[in-house]
């Protein structure tokens, strides 16, 4: 199986499935000389981690991290940087009953085709869970990334066909402090009377989900095929529940006349920002934006049509301990992919400065 590498200069590869032992990666590249310790990375994988919310599985995993290699006395040594976090709170039997049934909307099938078997306990590698990996991947990114004055935030701006509430649609400073990562408390009241409503129904809901790089500076990114937009609509688009990408006025775009898309330009600066940070691929020096349409959770309570790996149709029920939403526990996830390419970008941008 391939593509458990990320990245060019700035490299995770990762290892593991939902319910192994456990799931950790290597992150290759990253400098020497960069604050970093287990404690700054539990930060983020505490944001993603089960069990917190409404939405959220009842499977409970504290995600502790153990660093490997790679740092010594609180730096990174500029080696390979080891890491991995145990599986607690599997249950295997509660897939059983799966094992020769193909869930509607997950990646059985596809898994199937390709490899003709499949780990139907939760999904194996194509888990949720697997992300666990991308956030401490991320962490690192983001240490990198702040030393050079670049921050990666993401918030929910619509769940359950809800959108933000009028009035914190542009909110950012209370979104760690809100379920959802909300922008503001109005929206998660809202949101939250959705999933109970949704989960008594015994469904699952989607939502959007808005990045934001800050302090990125003008020329990261190639004009052809290494385009900065490129690349994060590709990463974003790695992570599983993901179905659509746009960056910055996105598909609006499609809709505007060329006067109304285009970003005016002054002596000050950029007027507008409906290119979403990016000019020909490469970061203009404005906010770097980007809006994820993530899908419903497919395990679902209410009977649905299937077939066997013999190909017999039947019915299905999925039992166990799913999310209702993805959200919030992606929300960490994008941002962490986010991090992932712009500090690719960084040292391949440092790269070419050296080569010049």
């Amino acid at each position: 199986m391939s593509g458990n590498v990320f990245g060019e200069l700035f490299r995770l590869s990762t290892y593991g499935e939902s319910h192994g032992p456990g799931l950790g990666g290597v992150i290759d590249g990253c400098p020497a000389g960069l604050p970093l310790d287990e404690t700054m990375i539990q930060a983020e994988l505490d944001r993603r981690k089960p069990g917190q919310g409404p939405a959220s599985t009842a499977r409970r995993e504290s995600d502790r991290v153990r660093l490997l290699s790679g740092v010594f006395r609180g730096v990174t040594t500029g080696t390979p940087i080891g890491f991995h976090i145990a599986n607690e709170d599997q249950r295997s039997g509660d897939y059983s009953e799966i094992s020769r049934v193909f869930r509607p909307g997950h990646a059985d099938f596809g898994f199937h085709a390709k490899f003709g078997l499949r780990d139907y306990r939760g999904g194996g590698r194509s888990s949720g869970r697997e992300t666990v990996a991308r956030v401490v991947g991320g962490a690192v990114a983001r240490r990198l990334l702040e030393m050079q004055g670049v921050t990666v935030q993401a918030r929910t701006v619509e769940l359950g066909g809800i959108p933000a509430a009028q009035g914190e649609e542009d909110g950012w400073d209370a979104v760690l402090e809100q379920p959802f990562f909300a922008p503001g408390p109005l929206s998660a009241s809202r949101w939250r009377e959705r999933v109970m409503q949704v989960r008594q129904a015994g469904d699952t809901v989607g939502g959007v989900v808005e990045v934001r790089a800050q302090g990125v500076p003008p020329g990261w990114g190639e004009p052809v095929f290494g385009k900065l937009d490129a690349r994060l609509a590709g990463a974003l688009m790695s992570v599983g529940a993901v179905k659509g990408v746009e960056i910055g006025a996105g598909f609006a775009a499609a809709r505007l006349l060329g006067s109304e898309n285009n970003d005016a330009m002054t002596r000050h600066g950029f007027a507008s920002n409906r290119g979403g940070g990016v000019l020909g691929g490469i970061s203009s020096g404005q906010d770097v934006l980007a809006r994820v349409a993530v899908k419903p959770i497919p395990s679902i309570a209410l009977e649905q049509r299937t077939v066997t790996t013999q190909g017999a149709e039947t019915s299905i029920r999925i039992g166990g301990r799913h999310d209702i939403s993805a959200i919030p526990r992606i929300v960490p996830v994008l941002g962490a992919m986010t991090a992932l390419v712009l500090a690719d970008l960084l040292l391949l941008d440092r790269r070419l400065g050296r080569e010049r």
